[in-house]
């Protein structure tokens, strides 16, 4: 099992007088927010867990120098993202995990059910996602009539009706590395931030064959990412009910 924390973000909303480090360096009660991401995966051994770093690339490895990375000079998009990591995929032939460096709650415990389920169920993607009733910006996840997963429709492009769907895409996969790779190579840009999304893997992979399954969690929090102030704050009071709990 090997994974890929996508951690290249700049996080401008994030920034303040003191503060214009890379996004995942953003601290949380202390400790920068790929800290979280990283103990979470703990079990995995460091050498399997590729970090992609972009904006100020070099304070990322310095914190975290016992870990690969592959480069995103530019930030073109998630699918991008993951593409820049495949040099160090190429003698691989295995389940990868894609994870984001911003996202501080999701537990070890999440990690290794998402990776069990896909395993288990001898899928070529898995995808994490999360049932909320929050007011969200996350893309939703269609399934059809029999209850098998359809496909991800971002929040822009949702329909009100697909924005009443309560079933969120999380942004953390794992997929058959083959299948992943392939895939990447075949996404478009053909969207208004003229980006390469890595939602558009799953259909891809659908339609060579593979087989897509989810693993769901119930806990609104865990899915919870940090791209504003507000959003470190609300991490932080979730965080820390959790350890009184």
């Amino acid at each position: 099992m090997k994974a890929i924390v996508l951690a290249a973000g700049k996080g401008k909303r994030l920034f303040s007088e003191t503060f214009s480090s890379p996004k995942v360096l953003r601290e949380m009660l202390g400790k920068p927010l790929l800290g979280y991401v990283t103990d979470a995966l703990s079990f995995l051994p460091k050498e399997d867990v590729v970090l992609v770093v972009g904006y100020r690339k070099e304070q990322v490895i310095e914190a975290f120098p016992q870990y690969p990375y592959a480069v995103q000079e530019e930030q073109l998009g998630t699918g991008h993202a993951v593409l820049c990591a495949q040099p160090l995929f190429s003698q691989y032939d295995g389940p990868v995990l894609v994870c984001c460096g911003d996202m501080p709650l999701v537990r070890e415990e999440s990690y290794r059910n998402l990776i069990e389920t896909h395993v288990r169920e001898k899928n070529d993607c898995t995808v994490f996602t999360g049932i909320s009733h929050r007011e969200t910006s996350f893309g939703r996840i269609l399934r059809d009539e029999s209850g098998n997963f359809s496909r991800v429709v971002e929040y822009k492009d949702c329909t009100e009706e697909e924005k009443k769907i309560q079933e969120l895409n999380v942004g953390i996969y794992v997929f058959s590395s083959r299948f992943l790779f392939t895939a990447l190579k075949e996404i478009k840009n053909e969207n208004a931030q003229k980006e390469y999304y890595l939602t558009d893997v799953p259909p891809i992979i659908q339609q060579k064959g593979g087989k897509i399954g989810t693993y769901t969690t119930l806990d609104d929090e865990e899915i919870l990412g940090v791209n504003t102030i507000e959003d470190l704050k609300i991490c932080e009071e979730a965080y820390q009910r959790r350890q009184e709990s």
